[in-house]
Order: C-alpha cells, then structure tokens, then sequence
C-alpha cells in the first residue's frame, strides 16, 4: 500500500501533525510529575512517614504495592468513562488537576495528607493516562503510515520525562527536602495541562477528544449535568482510597494469609475469580482458532506480569538497595531511578533498527522468542546483581557498576517485550471481546504491582535505623535477588522451550 498523503489543510511539524507535539509535551511534562514522586516515594515512606515503625519497609511495601495496583487499575475505569461520558479532553484535563493536586498535597508535612495525596494522584491517573495515548491515534486517519512513528515519538517523550525527572526531583528532594522534591513534580504536572491548554486553543487538535455524546454528557442525575457529576465524584472518590489505602497492616509474616492482606490486596486477590470465570466462558464460547489465539493473549498477558512485578522492583526493593548496599557516585538513590527511562531512550531505536533488519533477512523472531528472551535478560539482571557481594567493601557497599549492569539488562529486557505485547492482544483477541482483553492487559500491570508487594514484603529489614546497611541487608538482598533471578531465568526458558507450540497457536499472528 503507497504512503498515505496528509490532508491538504493539515498542519504538520517534521511531517507529522502538530497536535502531535503538544501530545508529546504533555506527556512529557505528566511523566515527568509522576515519575519524579515515585522517585522519592518509597525512601520518604521508610525515612519519614514510617520512620517510628520496626517494620517500616514491610509497611512502605504495603502501601507501595496497593498504590502502584490501584494507579493501573484506575485507567481501566477511566478510560471507560472517557469513552461513554466526557471524552479525552475533559479526561485529560481533569486527570492532571487531580494528579497536580495529589502532588502538591504531598508537599504537606502530614500523614494523614500523604495518603489523600496518593488518592489524588490514583484517580487522576486514571483520567489521564488512558486519554492522552489514545488522544495521539485520534490525529491519524485509518492506514496512516506516519502513526507507528508517531508513536515512536510519543514514547520517546515519555521515557524523556521519566529519565529527567528522578534527576531533578531527587537531587531537589536529597538537597533541600522531600516536600521540595514533590512540589516540583506538581509543577511539572502543571506544565505538562499548559502544554495540552495551549493545544486546543491553537486547534491543532481538530474535533479530536471531545465528547463521544453532548446528549450524555449534558443529561442531569440527580438534577447534575454528567459532565459535573464525573468530576464531582472523581474528587470525593479522592478520601475512599485513601482511607483504602490507610488499612495495611505491618505485622510482617506472622498470622494467617487473610490477616496478612489489606483491603486492596483482598480486592485484587477476590477479582481473579469472576475474571477467571470470564475468561473459561468466552473459551468455551469461541472457535477453536479463537480459542488457540486466545489461549495465547492470556499467557503473553501473565508473562507480561511477570515480568513487570520483577522490573517494578526498581521503585522500591531496589532503591533501597541503592541507598543502603551501593556506592553511589554523582547521584543518589533516588536518582538511580533515572537509569531504566535513559536505558530506554539510548537503545530504542538500535533494537528497532536490529528487528527491521532481521525481518529483511527473515530472521525476526516471533511474539513467543522475544518473551522468552525477554525474561531471560531480566533473570540475568537479578542474578549479575546477586554475585555483587564478592565485590563489597568492609560496610557492605557494592560497586555502583553492578547496579548499572541491572538496569541496562532488564531495559534490554523490556524493549523486547513491552512495544510487542499490546500489539499482540488486539491481533489475538476476538474482535467481538478486544475491548475486555485490553482491559485485562492493563489489569496485568496492577497484578505486577501484586508481585512487588510480595517481594518487598519479603526483603523487609526490620530496624527503626536510619543509617541501617552493611552486610546484613546486603546477605538479604542478594538472596532475594538470586532467587528473583532463578524465577525469572526459568519462566523465560519455559517460554523459549515451548515458543514453536505457542507460535502455531498464534497462526499467521506474527
């Protein structure tokens, strides 16, 4: 098919249109605010809000993982109501007022504004980060052959601010105290609504984003116009979670599995069932090449998982490990937060290049290979950081090199796996369910955030130190690194041993 010709009136900017642009910048600049919080968040948790605590990692593990699942599963239901109510704009815009509120009330020296302000930030989230990606799709026609790299671009703008961001943030946190690390994420925030402001008064957006109906979303309950009403409970939604969110219980491993779990935990934990049930009755339902196809979404979806509830750790376990066992030069804990997005960005576009020219040579893998390899990179990680304790110092402090070689492995890792795994589940699923399926991949990443809590909570340090390290951490986290690395390193073998199964089950699905 010959390259589609742009319509003569579009505005475009290096051949793309220039809504795209103000996409990126927005993006950018929203990325920016929530990767520079989540820099901080987990160290301000064990060093401030539970400081007091003996169990304060297993308390921050807590809090971290129902924080990080609740953000995921957010998008789901507000990309739901953007597509029956308010459309993308008004999505968008309210998403990021909540987030830019969530981050400035973490500026707040408070307990109690601290988990509204991870309310704030959830139910923002969820308005936002489903819209903007999907607003980017809206400034192409059907068979634009600028799209692909258009999103290429979008990424790029993401891994951008989320490369920035820990640096800026972290250092402005370390040097001068959390809560002016926090602010300046809020103002990020804010830039990132200017960049999108700024957009639609220019037009470049066309009649993108706007209401799917003005009929809903002009109809009243309860005497309500629902485009009110929307933003009215999105705010009042904002205490629920939090008080959700206040219920952990840090009394590490002791007692029964229910006395373990949190109301979040318990809710992600009961949604397996009705979404298992679900899933059995639409196999039952479905051809048997359906079925093959849809057999095959459901295990790239729980290798997905998999994978980012190992690669997840970098907001927490990890960082700790950074802070505690690692001898850092030139940037602090925080900021190693910085390495994945710059992994990214340097090697984005060498591996794009390296699959385009094994597809000239028919040699690019298929879907199943990369998976494989994928989580093999990230066992590898693990298991090169878990021989760092040959290489400690008399305090237990390891060379700053291991850390580096972590993060370059499971970036590498997730290039192979992440650009792949969306595409997949659209060309696999059943037309008639591919809506429920993408909702189910987006649930994988909430799921991921279940696994984080469950390894942090067991690489917890017990002790109200806050100078704790040396080789007692370090025995802690190497072990659990190692046994994080066997995990992994199986799961991607498995994966590579049955990948021709797998890909004659996806058929001509590449």
């Amino acid at each position: 098919m010959s390259d589609i010709v742009k319509p003569a009136d579009e505005k475009t900017l290096f051949g793309h249109p220039q809504g795209l642009f103000y996409l990126f910048f927005a993006e950018l600049w929203e990325r920016f605010s929530f990767y520079g919080m989540r820099a901080l968040l987990y160290l301000y948790m064990v060093e401030v809000i539970f400081e007091a605590l003996v169990t304060r990692d297993y308390a921050a593990a807590a809090i971290y993982s129902s924080y990080g699942s609740l953000v995921y599963a957010s998008t789901v239901i507000g990309g739901k109501i953007s597509d029956t109510i308010i459309g993308m704009r008004r999505s968008i815009f309210l998403g990021g007022i909540l987030m830019s509120l969530g981050h400035f009330v973490l500026a707040i020296d408070n307990n109690i504004a601290f988990f509204l302000a991870l309310a704030f930030i959830i139910v923002g989230n969820g308005f936002f980060k489903p819209n903007i990606s999907t607003f980017v799709g809206t400034l192409y026609k059907d068979g634009d052959t600028r799209k692909d790299s258009g999103f290429t671009i979008f990424y790029m703008g993401i891994n951008i601010g989320g490369f920035i961001s820990p640096l800026l943030c972290g250092w402005l946190g370390h040097t001068y105290g959390w809560h002016y690390g926090f602010g300046l994420a809020g103002i990020g925030m804010l830039t990132g609504l200017l960049f999108f402001w700024r957009g639609i008064k220019k037009n470049v957006f066309g009649d993108g984003g706007k209401p799917p109906s003005m009929e809903v979303y002009e109809k009243k309950i309860w005497g309500i116009p629902q485009k009110h009403l929307v933003t009215l409970l999105a705010f009042l939604s904002a205490p629920l979670i939090a008080l959700l969110l206040h219920s952990y219980k840090p009394i590490g491993s002791e007692g029964s599995f229910f006395e373990n779990q949190n109301p979040v935990n318990l809710i992600f934990n009961f949604m397996l069932i009705p979404i298992g049930i679900y899933l059995i009755y639409i196999m039952i339902k479905a051809t048997l090449d359906e079925r093959k196809k849809l057999f095959m979404a459901i295990l790239i979806t729980f290798f997905m998982t998999i994978f980012w509830g190992f690669h997840e750790l970098h907001g927490s376990v990890i960082t700790l490990f950074a802070a505690r066992n690692v001898n850092l030069s030139l940037i602090n804990a925080s900021q190693t937060n910085a390495l994945n997005s710059m992994f990214i960005v340097i090697l984005s576009i060498p591996i794009s290049v390296m699959w385009t020219y094994m597809a000239k040579k028919k040699i690019n893998p298929r879907t199943p290979y990369k998976f494989g390899m994928g989580l093999v990179l990230a066992g590898l990680a693990f298991y090169v950081v878990s021989l760092s304790g040959g290489s400690a110092d008399e305090n237990g402090m390891v060379p700053f090199s291991y850390l580096l070689a972590l993060y370059f492995l499971i970036s590498v890792g997730e290039l192979f796996m992440s650009p792949v795994g969306l595409s997949k589940i659209t060309d696999l699923s059943p037309k008639r369910i591919v809506a429920f399926m993408m909702g189910i991949w987006f649930l994988s990443s909430a799921y991921a955030f279940q696994i984080v809590g469950f390894i942090s909570k067991q690489l917890a340090i017990e002790s109200t130190d806050s100078n704790v390290g040396g080789f007692d951490t370090l025995n802690v986290y190497l072990d659990g690194f190692s046994l994080i690395a066997k995990y992994s390193l199986v799961a991607g073998v498995v994966v590579l041993i049955f990948a021709p199964l797998m890909k004659r089950l996806m058929g001509n699905v590449h």
